[in-house]
């Protein structure tokens, strides 16, 4: 029952913040918009169907920062790769991950949480991997402040676990106060070891104690 109550004073908080934030950043995202359209052709935003709480498919929103149809052309990521747009590269640190606060207010994400996972991703999973989808996936969340892209996907999903199995709303505050510094400050993790992002295959997860238990 406590813990009933926690995920409603969660889900309280995710409707208000996200709310309130989409009202205060309309008019960032029309200026936004209007670079990213006179800087490439294709879509303001750029919709990926995802995986949420429970195996539910949703729709994902964020800010383009890639040339349009750019996933169709390669799945990883480079950190001088040619199909980031000139806009995007001031956007990947975080802003463009900031329209899906409208998943936040629909109730498909929360603010914190396991990061949104790919259909192909799930197709792969373990038992043990599909914990991670027991809670709302996040804008933001444990692995992204511990890493982001810097940790392996196998890494990310114990990350992700790890969070699962402590979460409480102290947690959740702790993170989004680390994901301002993450984000705003030492902009840590956006790309991989030696500036790449790579794919997945995925594998089973280890047994390595998280070292922040």
């Amino acid at each position: 029952m406590k813990k009933r109550i926690a995920l409603l004073v969660k889900r309280i908080f995710d409707i208000i913040a996200s709310g309130l934030a989409l009202i205060i950043l309309l008019p960032i995202f029309a200026v936004i918009g209007i670079f990213i359209k006179l800087d490439s052709k294709g879509p303001v935003f750029f919709i990926q169907e995802r995986v949420g709480k429970g195996g539910k498919i949703f729709r994902a929103y964020k800010l383009r920062t890639m040339v349009d149809k750019a996933e169709k052309m390669d799945k990883g990521l480079k950190k001088d790769d040619p199909r980031i747009t000139r806009v995007g590269r001031y956007l990947r640190w975080g802003i463009d991950e900031l329209p899906q606060l409208i998943n936040v207010f629909k109730g498909d994400m929360s603010l914190v949480g396991p990061r949104p996972t790919l259909v192909e991703q799930v197709e792969q999973y373990t038992k043990e991997h599909r914990r991670r989808l027991e809670m709302k996936p996040g804008i933001t969340g444990w692995a992204l402040v511990n890493g982001r892209n810097k940790l392996s996907w196998i890494e990310k999903i114990e990350y992700d676990i790890w969070y699962i199995d402590h979460w409480s709303l102290w947690l959740d505050l702790k993170i989004l106060l680390m994901t301002l510094w993450v984000v705003f400050i030492t902009r840590e993790g956006i790309y991989g070891e030696g500036g790449v992002n790579r794919g997945y295959p995925l594998t089973n997860v280890s047994n390595k104690k998280n070292n922040s238990d």
